[in-house]
């Protein structure tokens, strides 16, 4: 009699514990479901570019000024070299630059009769010579108008050749535009991103993860080389919720 208690008693035992068992894995499945739902919820993204373009005036100019003299006389060549030298230097002090944004290369010569090919023997001249004046300006406007007034030497008996394909300008602030531009940059993509959780009837949440794209800078056309174009686009993810 005993025995059949004890037996009974265990089972019931074990039928309660069971019940118990059985309650518990249904409640943690409803919260595990209820987890993956929320973070099947956070894995809704979008991702949206922002673009920042602006446009400012170069800060250097790199002007090199490339002249040419010829003779039979080589020492009577080095000295007009060097006299038409003085005159362009002249010329760019008296217009508005200083000593110090003017260089001089050394001067180049080439004596055609010790040239080992080509029919040099009819050539007018036996030497001819070349020589470089660069300019590095922050006065932008100062050299565009010294450029164009060249001519003026020209008349003199200089002969330069055509350098304005070599002539560069600079940007050298970008990063005090940086800051900015990149704030810019990510309005923009917010706004993006707004509108496409306006439009599937969502709340666009915090920024998931974002990169900054590369900065470039380039000139406005080939017409106004000195006007430089600066360019960013960024690239957010944003949560989305219903």
């Amino acid at each position: 009699m005993d025995e059949k208690i004890g037996t009974r008693s265990f089972l019931t035992g074990l039928t309660i514990t069971g019940i118990f068992l059985t309650a518990g894995l249904w409640g943690l499945g409803i919260i595990l479901s209820h987890g993956a739902e929320n973070i099947k919820s956070l894995e809704r993204c979008v991702t949206v570019k922002g673009l920042s373009e602006r446009e400012y005036p170069a800060d250097i100019v790199i002007w090199p000024i490339q002249f040419s003299e010829a003779g039979n006389d080589a020492s009577a060549l080095y000295e007009t070299i060097e006299e038409k030298s003085r005159q362009i230097i002249s010329y760019l002090e008296t217009n508005g630059l200083s000593p110090e944004e003017i260089t001089l290369s050394a001067p180049s010569v080439v004596d055609k009769s010790a040239r080992e090919y080509g029919d040099n023997a009819n050539a007018a001249f036996r030497y001819t010579s070349s020589r470089i004046v660069t300019v590095y300006s922050d006065k932008i406007e100062t050299v565009r108008k010294l450029m164009n007034s060249l001519s003026v030497l020209g008349r003199e008996g200089i002969i330069f050749a055509d350098t304005s394909y070599q002539v560069e300008y600079l940007f050298n602030r970008l990063n005090e535009v940086k800051p900015e531009m990149i704030e810019e940059a990510t309005r923009n993509a917010r706004e993006v991103a707004q509108r496409f959780a306006d439009d599937s009837d969502s709340t666009l949440g915090k920024i998931r993860q974002a990169s900054q794209g590369q900065f470039s800078i380039s000139s406005r056309d080939g017409n106004n080389p000195h006007i430089k174009k600066v360019r960013v686009v960024s690239t957010v993810e944003y949560y989305l919720s219903d």
